[in-house]
């Protein structure tokens, strides 16, 4: 009895399995050729082949700057922050990434290159150098609205 319940629930497994198993094989397309009435007139447009560009990121907010205080001292990348260099401080996007950052202000715009971990103020989504806000004429502001577009990252 027990041989035979063995039997029946390993054929049981086995069709149950089997009936989710696909062919490999590919089918071919039946073929339909078009009516002397419904035959297209002139070239057949043909298609774009999918883009292979990546999407752009891109994100909003304010962005603060630093510059002589910070000057000199090592950043969390371990390169020396350098003010007058065109680099910003982001919390995660991976160091040496190139971001396009715009003044939402006043339509200036500079590209800079994450070395930096921060803002550690609330609210504040980059910090920039001293060059890259004197840049985008934040200097004066100190915060500003920014849209910041991510162009390579490392």
């Amino acid at each position: 009895m027990v041989r035979r319940l063995g039997w029946l629930l390993g054929l049981l497994v086995t069709l149950g399995v089997g009936g989710c198993v696909t062919s490999s094989r590919p089918t071919s397309p039946a073929i339909v050729e078009p009516s002397p009435e419904r035959a297209p007139r002139g070239p057949t447009p043909a298609t774009a082949p999918p883009s292979t560009t990546p999407a752009l990121v891109t994100i909003t907010g304010r962005a603060s700057w630093y510059g002589e205080h910070h000057h000199g001292r090592l950043t969390a990348s371990g390169e020396p922050f350098d003010m007058n260099a065109l680099t910003a401080a982001h919390r995660s996007l991976p160091f040496g990434t190139r971001l396009r950052v715009v003044n939402l202000e006043n339509d200036r715009e500079v590209e800079v290159r994450i070395n930096d971990r921060g803002p550690r103020i609330s609210g504040r989504v980059l910090d920039l150098s001293y060059a890259a806000a004197r840049a985008l004429g934040a200097v004066g502001e100190g915060v500003i609205p920014v849209r910041m577009t991510v162009l390579s990252s490392n």
